[in-house]
């Protein structure tokens, strides 16, 4: 059985260098809302990591094993001042200033894992072993 789920998404910055330089100190060591990562955790992200490349956002969420996703992006945009951290960074993204994270972020599909050979089905955006 899996440790843990992993999650992968993709989101689009304003093609504003002025924006993305906001946006990546925004998310510097130290400059996210300790509530933010706090309600992440509370919700079973275990570890977040987000790159760039241009105006394109790459994130890796890694979850606990029984993660529901959509679940717990409901239950992540209830907490507290969750809302407000949206606002702010949808300044520098192209969406709505009130969408969620579960409204912005786009789930991909892994199509290829080195060495792996086994039958697999992707499923709300996670890959899971089908049954022999």
């Amino acid at each position: 059985m899996a440790r843990y789920k992993r999650y992968c998404k993709t989101l689009e910055l304003e093609p504003d260098p002025e924006k993305i330089a906001g946006y990546k100190r925004l998310h510097a060591r130290g400059n996210t809302w300790p509530e933010i990562t706090a309600g992440m955790k509370a919700v079973g992200i275990v570890d977040m990591e987000i790159y760039i490349a241009g105006t394109t956002l790459f994130m890796i969420m890694d979850t606990i094993a029984d993660f529901n996703h959509d679940e717990a992006m409901s239950r992540l945009a209830g907490m507290e001042r969750q809302s407000e951290w949206e606002k702010t960074v949808s300044v520098f993204q192209k969406t709505s200033p009130d969408a969620s994270a579960k409204d912005k972020w786009r789930l991909l599909e892994r199509i290829y894992k080195l060495d792996e050979q086994r039958d697999e089905r992707a499923e709300n955006g996670y890959l899971e072993d089908r049954p022999a």
